[in-house]
């Protein structure tokens, strides 16, 4: 299994991924989920795949080819990132096509998310049908994967006004939450951030399964849960549940 999030706030985006391939319960291996365009000064491009695993590394080696070979159409041409979502949608078919194997087995699932020069940064979600979704202002975050474990966090913080190091600690948190209840997502946790107009994606960081840091957020994150949910108010309503029953004991 697979989790991916992208948040796209005013001040840029965060890009997270697990790097966990489940083929099994004896067939767990590593690969990484996260990749990166860097196309000079002008446009930056980072995408998190889910889904095949032969389907996503075709699909990006096609990527990589095209922008090798100069072709027409590349994340070198394109000239907006609707048009770069287009392409890899249209990319990611083709793969499919191409070796008889559509079909849900095959699919494959995209966050693209960066930045072309005269234009704001965006993250769009590219579905394996090849159409695609984007951020918006009451959605600033797109998910791939398992995503429903991760969801909560992010939709309780995430704003677009929202700080990087705030949106980026709620993706770490986001990713805890989700291996906490699915194994089949699992480090090493891969985490890059782009800064809004900076045309750079230095701010790279890979945390291992022993990541001292990660094990900290994760202690921190379930003690701080605890001591919430203790200071709850009380059930105030619940003096009334023994007269309900009482009133409701000939009723079958």
């Amino acid at each position: 299994m697979t989790y991916c999030c992208a948040i796209s706030v005013d001040a840029g985006i965060v890009f997270c991924s697990d790097s966990r391939t489940n083929a099994g319960v004896d067939q767990v291996s590593t690969y990484s989920k996260m990749f990166t365009f860097n196309k000079g000064v002008d446009r930056q491009f980072v995408i998190l795949a889910a889904g095949n695993l032969a389907t996503t590394q075709a699909t990006l080696a096609h990527l990589k080819k095209d922008v090798r070979q100069n072709a027409e159409t590349s994340l070198n041409t394109v000239s907006s990132i609707g048009d770069a979502a287009d392409y890899v949608g249209e990319v990611s078919r083709m793969m499919q096509e191409k070796h008889g194997k559509t079909g849900h087995g095959y699919e494959a699932s995209f966050l693209l998310g960066g930045q072309i020069m005269g234009s704001h940064h965006r993250v769009v979600m590219i579905y394996p049908e090849g159409n695609h979704i984007t951020s918006s202002a009451d959605t600033p975050y797109l998910q791939i994967g398992e995503s429903k474990y991760g969801k909560p966090i992010l939709d309780r913080i995430i704003k677009l006004d929202t700080p990087l190091e705030t949106a980026a600690l709620c993706a770490l948190v986001s990713m805890d939450s989700t291996m906490r209840s699915n194994l089949t997502v699992g480090p090493p946790i891969e985490m890059l951030v782009y800064h809004t107009d900076s045309y750079s994606l230095q701010n790279y960081h890979r945390f291992e399964e022993d990541d001292e840091y990660l094990r900290e957020l994760k202690k921190s994150w379930d003690s701080y849960l605890k001591s919430a949910f203790h200071q709850l108010p009380p059930l105030a309503w619940a003096a009334n549940w023994k007269k309900i029953a009482e009133g409701n004991s000939g009723i079958y």
